[in-house]
């Protein structure tokens, strides 16, 4: 059968995603190649991998998300790069959509993706995920760092793809904890900036410290619906608690060393 999706590569960056690389990798089985940039993988990650033909890994040491990204677009020579975390699993619409992509001329420079938040397995009703660029043309795309993660500018018109893209970590959550505390360091530089741009309502709320938890909390749990969802809707309300409350204290402990100067 003529794999029509040729002309994507999907794109992953790795490091230690042993209990979720196999779930993505399984959705992407269209692709003529996948590229993955592993940061120095000491769990099954690599193995894994290895179990897909398709897939082609290069090790790189990590200094930023933007930078792996960038690498690994130097490794592309397809139009279209599919860019994924390794805990992202297209859901069956959006993979029908990819494996015909070629079948129709599409004028965008890229395409954002609406996501649904799922906790082992099952997608929650709403989450705080906002719509991400996955899909691009390679040649007019590059990235930029932003906080603790990154992001990707694209030259040009930007659509939407169909169906949803279930971000579904089942890391355990000691990994977790880990992750968040370094990533609220690096969203404190960025919520510092003076360059970071227009305020936003989140800003606003972080900037009351002692409100966000508790905000973050309620609003999961009731305005999106996520005492619907049982255990996972609380659950998933308790983590988004939590890494406010990481960043909380972050801010009350920079908060009080200033007034020991």
């Amino acid at each position: 059968m003529m794999n029509y999706a040729s002309n994507i590569t999907p794109l992953i960056l790795t490091y230690n995603e042993a209990p979720n690389l196999q779930r993505v990798l399984e959705r992407l089985t269209w692709a003529k190649q996948i590229l993955i940039i592993d940061s120095g993988s000491t769990d099954e990650t690599l193995a894994i991998a290895a179990t897909f033909p398709q897939v082609r890994v290069i090790q790189r040491p990590f200094d930023s998300f933007a930078e792996q990204c960038n690498f690994g677009l130097q490794h592309i020579d397809t139009e279209w790069v599919l860019s994924l975390d390794a805990d992202y699993v297209l859901d069956a619409e959006l993979e029908a959509f990819l494996q015909n992509f070629a079948l129709s001329t599409h004028p965008e420079a890229g395409f954002e993706v609406r996501f649904k938040y799922a906790i082992y397995g099952k997608p929650l009703r709403g989450t705080l995920y906002p719509k991400r660029k996955v899909l691009y043309r390679r040649t007019l795309a590059q990235y930029l760092n932003d906080g603790h993660s990154h992001k990707v500018q694209i030259t040009g018109s930007i659509g939407l793809l169909p169906g949803y893209i279930h971000h579904d970590d089942r890391k355990s959550l000691s990994r977790w904890l880990w992750a968040q505390d370094r990533y609220v360091q690096q969203e404190i530089a960025k919520f510092q900036s003076s360059d970071r741009g227009p305020s936003r309502f989140n800003d606003w709320v972080r900037k009351q410290i002692v409100l966000a938890p508790f905000v973050v909390f309620f609003y999961c749990l009731i305005l999106k619906g996520g005492i619907l969802d049982g255990w996972r809707g609380w659950y998933y309300a308790f983590q988004r608690m939590l890494a406010e409350l990481l960043l909380t204290l972050h801010l009350l402990e920079e908060k009080m060393g200033r007034k020991q100067e």
